[in-house]
């Protein structure tokens, strides 16, 4: 008999979220109509949440609320309301991405379990730490990881009391989840606000390689893996698809929940998965899991593969055997949306009905038996009913005061007081004390939590801060920028440079002026290699993307700045960054509008960041994105290809919207914008709030070209800064093509 793993199923609407439980998934997550990462799924009102926790619990299955996107300030309000409410549901645990909503849970509502999303891209041991001293009872790993780095992490995790789990069926994600901003400066569909509209599945020019849609993947399975990740020591296994429907959750969790059965009992796995093709898939592949990350990953055509499938396994040898096939699989398909539609209009997610009778005499308690559909119970007053008072008992009355039990899974059907014998009177306190008494037992002997009053920030001190410039550099060759300006200088680290360890430090031990910036992503040994760079270099401070960094650097009592792309967009997140961790000032995400970045209020003694001119990353991927494109000799990546491949190329989509694909030596595969951002106007926009205003000067080759060098700019931007009146217009003028939209949009 093995350990028993979680299968975690999908439930974008009430249909599907019903076939999932019928299927047999031991949990469920879904979201409610706002807050939620798939604002494209139909997703459930509060009013449903209660019904679907009642029939879920029935059939052993656990529902997880999904709250993964980033908060803007002026939504705070409405999602303390939400979290009242939520603290009083059988809800067993919500997942959630921006930081303020986990300084929020952590201190305020902690009776809601913790559930880091996949958003956060989760991959390195300090990350786990980091979300653990948040109180994360889990966190979904990085669907980029090898089986080999999933064990180790879940090894970390176990020893940090945070359960994995990983996604092992449904739809890969081309990036890094949390940070793609593809689908966000082109449309204003943030993904982080769970509005992402897949560009990077759209079809372009055919490449030079010949393809249409050079950055579609195939989707993931982990069908066969099932014994591997049991060994890794996974504890839940996770299936993608909130915008599928009710059939494609049930033929998917059924196929796989056989698969888990056949394991569990008789350590055998079933080696046909021919179910899994007959819904709508993109072909399979399980090449991250694997460690196998290849040309194959990628298929050239985003729409369902079912039928292309039927044809390669049975290599017809005419049309009409082909046809008949294709419809005899058609057929098929139908049958089972009609068998799976029929068992889920059986299975109700109304609220139950509960009978209330109320008896009693003068001189005696108040006797209310309330009748569910499963049980009784009987709870008594423990003062006596009077015979005079301020309201005597009726009807009206005692359904107001147990109102509030239609806010759960039951409602009252029928309340019944024929039975009180003339005109009695009972203290509204006492009244009160009785609801209570039936909540907890309705509750499943839990309190009901009265409403928690989060304190309001307090606006900061007015400050007339004079911000510095301060620029990043990715290239040793400009480290000679040192020596030509006062302003602030960071340097980028890679993503990998576990081979140049040792270069860095000497890089850093010469210039000590220089102040390392580290990347978002950092795996394996490539973060062992970050962290002893870490420990070797003496920074003043760092800047962080990667919280596991930011982990360490509070360890170790280094001063930390939040990168761009830790999505900063609230007051809480800050006061989470500072009071968790000592952070010292944090960037305010580039997503964010002129209004929404004005409504953020800092915590005392702490500095704000904004990058003011920089190339624009729309998504950073661990796959090769040339493959398809320009194509390569290799068909699989490996070491090499990371450390030493440097190579650019371009997309172009059929809007005529095109797209920078650059690899740099040490780093991952990129997409950048065509045009840089430059936002001068925020300087004039919000004064005398940022301590410094950064300028990305990494060479970056996209179709905005300065007009001067690196020094003149450098020149031109502190005269910004200084409020000279002609340095905005000239700039405009040195440095163009450029875009501001995301500040004119916002999220």
């Amino acid at each position: 008999m093995k350990r028993k793993i979680e299968l975690l199923a999908p439930g974008g609407d009430i249909d599907a979220i019903k076939a999932a439980i019928l299927a047999g998934a031991n949990a469920i997550y879904c979201g409610l109509d706002k807050f939620n990462a798939r604002n494209r799924a139909a997703n459930i009102s509060f009013e449903d949440l209660q019904g679907i926790l009642r029939v879920a619990h029935k059939h052993h299955c656990e529902v997880f609320l999904t709250l993964n996107i980033i908060i803007v300030e002026q939504e705070i309000p409405a999602l303390i309301a939400l979290l009242n409410k939520l603290i009083n549901t059988g809800i067993d645990g919500v997942i959630i991405q921006d930081f303020g909503m986990f300084h929020l849970l952590s201190k305020y509502f902690k009776s809601l379990k913790i559930h880091a999303s996949t958003q956060l891209t989760t991959h390195n041991e300090g990350q786990i730490k980091f979300l653990s001293k948040l109180t994360a009872t889990r966190v979904n790993l990085c669907r980029e990881l090898n089986i080999d780095e999933i064990k180790a992490l879940t090894a970390v995790s176990h020893n940090n009391n945070v359960l994995t789990e990983v996604f092992v069926h449904g739809s890969y994600c081309i990036s890094f989840s949390g940070i793609c901003y593809m689908s966000s400066v082109h449309g204003g569909n943030s993904g982080n606000r769970g509005r992402c509209s897949q560009p990077c599945r759209d079809r372009y020019l055919t490449t030079p390689a010949g393809k249409q849609y050079p950055l579609n993947l195939k989707d993931n399975s982990a069908f066969f893996n099932l014994r591997e990740l049991h060994d890794a020591g996974v504890d839940s296994l996770k299936i993608e698809g909130r915008i599928k429907k009710f059939d494609y959750v049930y033929t998917v969790v059924n196929t796989w929940k056989k698969q888990l059965l056949s394991f569990i009992n008789q350590d055998k796995l079933n080696t046909d998965d021919s179910d899994l093709y007959k819904v709508f898939n993109r072909d399979f592949s399980n090449a991250y899991l694997q460690g196998d990350i290849s040309e194959d990953m990628f298929i050239d055509n985003p729409r369902d593969h079912s039928i292309q499938h039927l044809s390669e396994i049975n290599n017809y040898a005419s049309e009409e055997e082909k046809e008949k096939d294709q419809l005899a699989l058609y057929e098929e398909k139908e049958r089972l949306k009609a068998s799976v539609e029929n068992k889920i209009n059986r299975l109700s997610i109304a609220k139950a009905p509960l009978t209330i009778s109320i008896s009693g005499a003068c001189g005696e308690p108040l006797k209310v038996v309330v009748k569910t559909p499963d049980t009784s119970f009987v709870v008594l007053s423990t003062i006596n009913l009077a015979n005079k008072g301020t309201q005597a008992l009726n009807h009206e009355v005692v359904l107001k005061r147990l109102q509030a039990i239609n806010d759960t899974e039951y409602y009252i059907e029928h309340l019944d007081l024929t039975a009180i014998q003339g005109k009695l009177f009972l203290p509204f306190k006492e009244l009160t004390a009785i609801k209570k008494r039936v909540l907890f037992i309705l509750n499943g002997s839990k309190e009901v939590m009265e409403p928690i009053t989060v304190p309001a920030l307090k606006k900061p001190k007015r400050e007339a801060i004079t911000p510095t410039l301060s620029v990043l550099i990715a290239s040793p060759a400009d480290v000679a920028l040192c020596s030509e300006t006062t302003a602030n200088i960071y340097f980028q680290l890679p993503n990998c440079f576990k081979n140049k360890t040792a270069e860095f430090i000497e890089l850093f031990s010469k210039n000590k002026h220089l102040i390392p910036w580290f990347p978002s992503v950092l795996i394996g040994d490539d973060y062992a290699a970050a962290v002893d760079f870490l420990q070797q270099v003496p920074a003043k401070q760092v800047v962080t993307n990667n919280t596991g960094i930011a982990y360490e650097a509070c360890k170790r009592g280094i001063p930390w700045i939040a990168g761009p792309y830790l999505n900063i967009a609230n007051s809480y997140s800050l006061l989470a960054l500072k009071e968790h961790f000592n952070c010292s000032g944090s960037f305010i995400s580039n997503e964010l509008n002129k209004n929404q970045i004005k409504r953020i209020n800092k915590p005392e003694d702490f500095n704000l960041y904004y990058s003011i001119y920089h190339p624009i990353v729309l998504m950073t991927s661990r796959q090769c994105l040339l493959h398809k494109v320009i194509g390569c000799k290799k068909n699989k990546m490996d070491d090499t290809c990371i450390q030493q491949c440097e190579k650019a190329a371009s997309i172009t989509n059929l809007n005529n919207t095109s797209f920078v694909i650059e690899k740099t030596k040490s780093n991952y595969y990129r997409v950048y914008n065509e045009m840089n951002c430059l936002n001068t106007e925020i300087v004039t926009d919000i004064p005398h709030r940022f301590t410094s205003f950064f300028i990305d000067l990494s060479n970056i080759k996209t179709a905005t070209r300065p007009e001067m060098d690196k020094a003149g700019l450098i020149k031109l931007f502190k005269a910004l800064l200084n409020g000279d009146p002609d340095s905005e217009k000239q700039l405009k003028e040195m440095v163009h093509p450029t875009t501001n939209g995301q500040y004119k949009k916002g999220i």
